[in-house]
């Protein structure tokens, strides 16, 4: 992941994105505390589960309604621009980038759609076909759509806030230490 990250360092929005689809995901799996101690599955071992095509295809439209498939839609962009950003150096060449990136649109479409069906076959593994009908409901709802309307909204306030505890309790944690480390002795 860290190689990932440092080849395709993401951008606000796509790091919005990626904590808007945890929390989603936190949101929509939450089950029993026999379900929540069930080790993690891996996109291989929850491919190879057995599942009615009927599960996965309710687990696919509690992905696209929570909001966690516009993920990828705000991914694909962050691709293209760090292609893009590669060959900065070579403007003679952006005209032609760019009419391929656009043509690779298609294929891009079609992988996209490869990890929506591995998020629905992995919700799948966690989540009953039951359980997945009354979620799928809940986000075709009024509330439902409310909720997943203001998540970047929520996500927006939730970084900020996150900023500024970072911070406090950083600066809390060094002086409580120097604190405790005087009293022992030792200056820090």
């Amino acid at each position: 992941m860290q190689r990932l990250v440092k080849r395709f360092p993401l951008g606000r929005n796509a790091l919005r994105a990626l904590a808007f689809a945890a929390l989603a995901s936190s949101g929509v799996a939450v089950g029993t505390g026999a379900q929540a101690q069930q080790p993690a599955q891996t996109p291989a071992t929850a491919a190879a589960t057995n599942l009615a095509q009927s599960h996965i295809d309710v687990a696919r439209d509690v992905v696209m309604l929570s909001g966690m498939g516009r993920t990828f839609d705000g991914l694909l962009p962050t691709f293209g621009d760090q292609v893009r950003q590669t060959f900065i150096t070579r403007p003679e060449i952006s005209g032609d980038l760019n009419a391929v990136l656009d043509q690779l649109k298609p294929e891009l479409e079609t992988r996209k759609d490869e990890i929506l069906n591995t998020s629905a076959r992995i919700l799948a593994t966690r989540i009953n076909e039951e359980t997945l009908v009354q979620i799928r409901e809940f986000f075709r709802s009024t509330a439902g759509q409310q909720y997943v309307a203001t998540q970047p909204l929520v996500l927006d306030d939730l970084f900020s806030a996150l900023n500024t505890w970072v911070g406090d309790v950083s600066a809390f944690v060094i002086s409580r230490v120097r604190e405790e480390m005087r009293k022992r002795g030792h200056e820090i």
